[in-house]
């Protein structure tokens, strides 16, 4: 391995700039550019679903904050489980549904609890 962090250290991935904040978007070259990663390989990830990007009228690419924050999430799990980028969308989809999940437990908990006294 190539890498200067000593081997206790994890690795860390830093979310990509996005240019415009008052834009709150980017297109493919510049979403691409910042994130430091071939723009084929952006339109293969959006083509299989790992990020969702908007698309406008004329059918140009928008990326916005939160799928900066995806593409950093999806290099995680890439490169902690070593997953090919395809069964990195099924693991996407299965934390996506836990924490749905865990989100609606924790809030039929609180209704419970809201209805019991403290004593």
């Amino acid at each position: 391995m190539n890498d200067d962090r000593p081997a206790h250290e994890p690795a860390t991935y830093a979310l990509i700039r996005m240019p415009s904040p008052a834009a709150g978007r980017a297109d493919i070259a510049v979403f691409s550019r910042s994130a430091g990663m071939h723009p084929q390989l952006v339109r293969r990830l959006v083509a299989l679903g790992v990020l969702e990007p908007e698309r406008d009228a004329a059918g140009v690419l928008w990326f916005g904050p939160d799928q900066a924050s995806a593409l950093a999430r999806a290099r995680r799990l890439r490169a902690g489980l070593g997953l090919s980028w395809t069964a990195l969308l099924i693991v996407t989809d299965l934390l996506d549904r836990i924490a749905g999940l865990e989100q609606e437990l924790r809030s039929t908990a609180a209704r419970h609890a809201a209805g019991r006294p403290w004593s």
